[in-house]
């Protein structure tokens, strides 16, 4: 882990084009500003994690009976 010291208004550059900017320190907290592409999704971390939880849980469940039904609609058009 690389830690950093950065003074409010004083940034960091992820790559060539993430900036992470310390806009305000208060009260044991930490205030930041991240720029980034639109296509580079940026979460909390606990956002993060439970967007992974639950993509690993779809694709453990089974499929449900709409799920199979639309397997077999296209296979049925496809082989039309």
């Amino acid at each position: 882990m690389l830690v950093l010291t950065r003074k409010k208004g004083e940034s960091i550059m992820v790559g060539d084009n993430i900036e992470v900017k310390v806009l305000e320190v208060h009260a044991g907290q930490v205030k930041l500003g991240l720029q980034a592409p639109n296509d580079i999704p940026v979460h909390r971390k606990e956002v993060y994690e439970a967007i992974q939880r639950e993509t690993r849980a779809a694709a453990a469940a089974p499929p449900s009976a709409e799920d199979i039904s639309r397997i077999f609609r296209k296979r049925a058009e496809e082989n039309e």
